[in-house]
């Protein structure tokens, strides 16, 4: 009896070697597994970035119209404050969304801050959706795959 308890150990740890040689290293991922693209544009916008719809939902992307107001008397271009980034040298940025699940980050000129409203000097057009949640994330991919 104590042979056969034997055979039937031997028997489970060659499987379980044989198993465990069989799996795919997890720490490998394919280049199409990533959740996020970043290409280096030319010119005034710096990064185009494109997202799956599962890294989208995760960071719960979400955007708002550039709108035309009348501020002070003079009508001006403003965005909801939260979609402002600063750089290290202090340059105002918003990712625009020109199609779904797309982004890039554009320029753009804060001339006042009025409450939870960035008033614009200089900035997309009205009607263009800049990222309001979900911005940060999206420059801190572009700077780690500067990094790298």
């Amino acid at each position: 009896m104590k042979q056969n308890y034997r055979w039937m150990v031997v028997v489970l740890i060659l499987a379980c070697l044989l198993l465990s040689a069989c799996q795919q290293d997890s720490g490998e991922v394919a280049e199409e597994d990533h959740p996020i693209t970043v290409e280096h544009l030319e010119g005034k916008d710096p990064t185009r970035e494109t997202l799956t719809e599962e890294a989208a939902k995760r960071l719960d992307m979400q955007t708002a119209p550039v709108r035309d107001e009348q501020v002070n008397g003079v009508q001006r271009k403003v965005i909801p404050y939260a979609a402002v980034l600063y750089d290290t040298q202090g340059a105002t940025w918003v990712y625009i969304s020109p199609e779904p699940l797309t982004f890039i980050r554009t320029s753009v000129v804060v001339d006042d801050i009025d409450g939870d409203t960035a008033i614009l000097s200089d900035g997309p057009a009205a009607g263009t959706a800049v990222v309001t949640v979900g911005a940060t994330e999206l420059y801190g991919a572009e700077i780690e795959f500067e990094e790298e």
